[in-house]
């Protein structure tokens, strides 16, 4: 019997009109691209009004990333979609000011953070546990990984559950803008005069300012307790009292609210996408989640130890954010002319980074777009998680929560094989698609049974 095939969106057809891969790139971005460009090492897409090139050598990718980042800064286009929500954050800015946030961001996820922070993750995910004893049967998870998710960010950085009034609105608001707001659109790559106004599917702008008001709510109230002394010793309190070493300065409280956006995206819609696509891959591969039940029984010490024990849990999460890379696609803008490929770059041209082609790619990969775990033991494993793996970018601009999140993701999936087995549901197998993350267009929806 032939294993089953892991989920993928089919590819459009090699050639089409710009008008028809506007409407493709307008409806899932993944659907959108060709075939070919699981094979490409580069390839040029040229129009009018832009052009891009896509770029999946290694090489490439490296000299993008890591050996002159400030040559390809991230693109200001991009943020034409996000900056309702995210303002001026770390996710958005460039040049001096990125550098400045970074300095400040960057203490509170130390090493030596995750240990602190430990407790508050294993909270969240005993919540969770304990939620769906009372939801079994057929449930969709993506909607209780989002759940878990925002519980963890909002135990670990304000110290409050998400059953706190403001968590939940934020939370509900939050699963309303992630479906109406790509993480990239077509419009994105089109530089637009700053006089010409910028449209956004109903809601989302709304949606945006709720959510933002409400965080100032919480950073307003933490500020506060700051000054007071009593402030608890969380990862709001710790970003909100670090000085700047060069300049001593801090992030006031408006542009915390900022920092705490991209915390909330980045920390909860990226870790909740990779979350349900690992459940439902161990619901397609049985034999996974018999493996990582067994390991889970480290879980009964309660230290953090623990966390060590959870390799296989780890691999899994890996294979995950390989397979359905939360952030699919990201962009760069060319400062100066280069050159790739014996081809001439121009200043201004959009430089393509696609974890969704690279991680999938043909020329580098075993087993592309097979599910195995254990391939990260393997020399092309090791060599591809070197040199074509990047689910949390690279470089100085590599996320910096990737630590927190490879913790939060085996925690999780471990905790929850430990106490349920997780089937899939015939007739429902999910079609991944970009939101502001990779998700199932109609949700991924499992068979959850105790064990």
């Amino acid at each position: 019997m032939t294993a089953p095939q892991p989920p993928k969106p089919a590819a459009r057809a090699d050639r089409v009109s710009l008008w028809r891969y506007a409407r493709l790139f307008r409806q899932d971005i993944l659907s959108a691209q060709p075939a070919r460009l699981y094979r490409a090492w580069m390839a040029e897409f040229r129009t009018p009004f832009f052009r891009s090139f896509l770029v999946n050598e290694p090489a490439l990718v490296k000299r993008l990333l890591k050996d002159s980042p400030e040559d390809f800064p991230k693109s200001d286009r991009i943020a034409e979609g996000l900056k309702p929500l995210l303002g001026q954050s770390v996710f958005l800015t460039n040049g001096a000011e990125w550098k400045r946030q970074r300095r400040i961001i960057d203490p509170a996820f130390e090493g030596g953070r995750l240990k602190d922070t430990y407790p508050a993750m294993r909270a969240a995910a005993e919540a969770m546990v304990a939620r769906l004893r009372n939801r079994q049967g057929q449930v969709e998870i993506e909607a209780e990984a989002s759940h878990v998710a925002a519980d963890v960010i909002f135990r670990t950085l304000f110290s409050i559950p998400i059953e706190h009034e403001v968590a939940a609105e934020v939370f509900h608001r939050f699963r309303d803008y992630q479906r109406s707001q790509p993480i990239l659109n077509l419009a994105a790559f089109v530089r637009l005069p700053g006089w010409m106004p910028r449209f956004f599917r109903r809601g989302t702008r709304r949606n945006a300012a709720v959510i933002r008001e409400l965080i100032a709510q919480l950073t307003d109230e933490r500020m506060r307790a700051i000054h007071a002394g009593q402030a608890p010793d969380d990862l709001a309190t710790k970003i909100m009292t670090t000085r700047d070493p060069e300049t001593g300065g801090a992030f006031d409280a408006a542009e915390m609210v900022d920092q705490v956006a991209i915390f909330f995206l980045a920390g909860h819609e990226t870790s909740a996408s990779a979350l349900a696509w690992a459940l439902y891959l161990v619901a397609l591969y049985p034999e996974w989640q018999e493996v990582l039940s067994e390991e889970a029984k480290a879980l009964e010490d309660d230290s953090f130890a623990a966390v060590s024990k959870l390799r296989r849990s780890r691999d899994v999460f890996r294979e995950a954010l390989r397979l359905y890379p939360p952030v699919p696609m990201m962009v760069r803008e060319a400062a100066c002319p280069a050159r790739f490929r014996n081809r001439d770059v121009p200043t201004g041209s959009q430089m393509v980074l696609s974890p969704w082609h690279l991680h999938r790619h043909e020329r580098l990969w075993d087993n592309p777009d097979g599910f195995d775990p254990s391939r990260w033991e393997t020399p092309n494993g090791k060599q591809c998680q070197r040199d074509a793996y990047i689910p949390f970018s690279a470089g100085p601009r590599v996320c910096p929560g990737a630590g927190f999140a490879m913790v939060e993701g085996a925690l999780i999936l471990s905790m929850i094989l430990r106490h349920f087995r997780v089937r899939t549901v015939a007739g429902r197998e999910p079609i991944p698609a970009a939101h502001l993350t990779v998700r199932s267009k109609n949700g991924i929806w499992l068979e959850i049974v105790e064990r």
